[in-house]
């Protein structure tokens, strides 16, 4: 995984402006969730067409906080991309932010019957878990998925993002989740970027601005269990 600290520079800004160092001191698992974003063969697996090496490693962190997540009575929502609708809901995108052959390619590999659209094998989804179909890069934008009605029927106002790539649809999802007044943590060691200099600076900027950068160990260890958040 990424070799990632929290820079002193952007502890101290962060400390201004919020006064303390994580602002989630305690998760409430009654109203929280993980995020897991893209973790599918497209984004994963050697040699496909967006493949992120990296996002293999945080495998076994991703696994650690849905199980920890999911004992404690939270939600584990797996979200992945998919290419139905795509051309209808955002063809700009697919007519001139790409080559013809490269989004001929991206809707052939994210289509839901294929290869590219599966998760990574080494993934432990859980059948209780949610299962979330996005469009575009953030998956709390209308018209790219279901996830903000889902989880509001739910009670959720805390959300935990891991998944791939840490500066695109990891921090797209974090920064609409933060503006839909969603508390928000990005989980350093279980998130992933083409290189660790993209993957800082995502952290750094949305540390200062929009929410918490915390590891799994810290995750979990603020993690209040369902039986507990109710008769505290």
């Amino acid at each position: 995984m990424h070799p990632y600290s929290v820079p002193d520079h952007v502890r101290q800004r962060v400390l201004g402006r919020k006064g303390k160092p994580l602002s989630l001191e305690a998760i409430d698992c009654a109203r929280a969730a993980l995020l897991v974003v893209d973790m599918q063969n497209y984004f994963v697996a050697p040699g496909f067409p967006q493949e992120v090496p990296v996002a293999r490693a945080i495998v076994p962190a991703i696994n650690r906080m849905a199980a920890a997540m999911r004992s404690a009575g939270g939600t584990v929502a797996w979200i992945q991309t998919t290419a139905t609708g795509a051309l209808e809901t955002w063809g700009n995108h697919h007519r001139y932010g790409m080559s013809p052959e490269v989004a001929a390619r991206r809707l052939a590999t994210l289509a839901e019957d294929a290869e590219g659209y599966r998760l990574w094998h080494a993934l432990e989804p859980s059948p209780v878990d949610l299962r979330v179909k996005k469009i575009k890069f953030s998956a709390m934008l209308p018209g790219s998925s279901d996830l903000h009605e889902t989880l509001s029927r739910r009670g959720v106002d805390t959300v935990l993002v891991a998944g791939t790539t840490t500066n695109v649809c990891c921090e797209s999802t974090a920064r609409d989740a933060m503006m839909l007044d969603y508390r928000v943590a990005m989980l350093s060691d279980a998130t992933a970027a083409r290189s660790d200099e993209e993957h800082a600076a995502s952290l750094n900027t949305f540390h200062i601005f929009f929410g918490d950068v915390m590891t799994v160990d810290e995750a979990s260890a603020r993690l209040v269990p369902l039986v507990r958040a109710r008769t505290a």
